[in-house]
């Protein structure tokens, strides 16, 4: 039904989020986080069905946990991740994929890896992407 009132819409500067860390995972500070199909964090791997999630805030060692049994802090913002040498300046405002916890490409791999978020800079330290 649309409004016929103002309505106090809520909002979330959400850039702190805490998920459960899935069964016998390490999670290394700094790290790309992503989502399993099961909602569990697990560290950025070259995967299909991962969904972004944002950069680990803390070392979360679950290896000999079961799912949930940890948790951890990832960050949401732009951050800069390491190039796998495929991304260029002409690649800003595309996609970025995930190859591994700490690195991205410009490409999904032939469909075998992840979104991660939108390339915002390209330069000599690496690739900055939002991760929103």
């Amino acid at each position: 039904m649309p409004l016929t009132n103002d309505r106090d819409t809520h909002r979330s500067d959400l850039t702190l989020v805490t998920d459960p860390v899935a069964a016998s995972t390490r999670i290394f500070g700094g790290s790309i986080v992503m989502l399993d199909s099961s909602g569990n964090a697990v560290p950025g791997a070259t995967a299909t069905d991962l969904v972004a999630r944002g950069i680990s805030q803390e070392h979360v060692d679950n290896s000999a946990g079961s799912a949930g049994e940890k948790n951890v802090r990832s960050r949401r913002g732009v951050f800069c991740l390491t190039n796998d040498g495929s991304v260029t300046r002409t690649d800003i405002g595309g996609q970025a994929y995930v190859v591994d916890d700490e690195t991205v490409a410009n490409s999904d791999g032939t469909g075998t890896r992840s979104a991660l978020g939108k390339i915002i800079d390209v330069d000599t330290k690496g690739v900055w992407v939002e991760i929103a």
